[in-house]
């Protein structure tokens, strides 16, 4: 039977983490402040900044959304985000997509200072992940591994499957399941005969935004498979890239989409945003 990895109960532990850290800093004299930067009208953008900005302020931390308007120049959202970084009251900054034409994210996200890059969108701070030095993680990939630690998941000597390779996840991922001794292949759209890499997997990750690209031929006997996935359906819910009904009764778990790995990665932000204010870098 294949086990459901809820994220729920290991967000809720965090985030009540999150509100004690935050009730003694504001207690020194120190109130927690996250910045997210928009420049786009995108609904399920809007939607997702909401539910961040209703999230911090539940567990104490302040939270500005500096909404720049879809259109915005490169110019101008680089001088937000560094006008963000020098600003003291300022303890994390989240640069949120899709970006306008033109503006790309890559570029932009340099501008934000490292300490305070509690989504780890700087490039500085995805090289410092990949050396193993120092740097706040993007908080999706965190959410992997913390999900997989909260579940007792063996790491070390395992083999670890990453679908995806974009730097806000599967980079990311494939570099904290290194960290951790697994030994780890990824895979993305020219990868030749998939199944053939991904059966093998004792801990599967997908991360693609295709909606049911991982079928049963997919997933060996017992695989922890982590759905990233966040596609929405025509009739207003998600569905990850995983087809749960395919999967079900091979796996060992499967993280559910929604509920999964969403909320945990929301509350590794806050809980990073709390660091920072701290002086705590990782």
């Amino acid at each position: 039977m294949t086990a459901v990895l809820s994220g729920t109960e290991l967000a809720r532990n965090l985030r009540a983490e999150v509100t004690a850290a935050a009730a003694a800093l504001t207690g020194a004299g120190t109130s927690a402040r996250l910045a997210v930067v928009v420049a786009t009208d995108d609904e399920s953008s809007a939607w997702y900044v909401r539910s961040i900005a209703g999230a911090a302020r539940k567990t104490g931390i302040d939270c500005d959304v500096v909404d720049l308007g879809p259109q915005a120049k490169p110019g101008q959202i680089r001088a937000a985000l560094a006008a963000l970084s020098e600003d003291p009251a300022v303890h994390g900054i989240m640069l949120q997509t899709p970006l306008p034409d033109g503006a790309h994210f890559e570029d932009l996200a340099s501008a934000i200072a490292p300490e305070k890059d509690v989504d780890g969108a700087n490039p500085l701070s995805l090289g410092r992940l990949s050396a193993g030095l120092p740097a706040f993680a993007p908080a999706t990939a965190a959410a992997v591994l913390a999900l997989l630690d909260h579940y007792d998941v063996p790491l070390a000597g395992r083999t670890a499957v990453v679908v995806g390779r974009s730097n806000v996840v599967g980079k990311p991922a494939a570099q904290l399941l290194l960290q951790r001794d697994a030994t780890v292949a990824v895979c993305h759209r020219h990868t030749k005969d998939l199944a053939a890499l991904t059966r093998p997997a004792d801990v599967l990750v997908v991360a693609v935004g295709q909606p049911g690209l991982i079928k049963a031929e997919h997933v060996g006997p017992d695989a922890i498979v982590v759905d990233v996935g966040t596609n929405p359906t025509a009739d207003g819910g998600l569905v990850g890239d995983v087809d749960e009904r395919a999967v079900s009764g091979r796996a060992g778990g499967l993280t559910p989409v929604p509920g999964g790995v969403g909320p945990v990665t929301t509350a590794l932000l806050l809980r990073q945003t709390i660091q920072s204010a701290a002086g705590r870098f990782p």
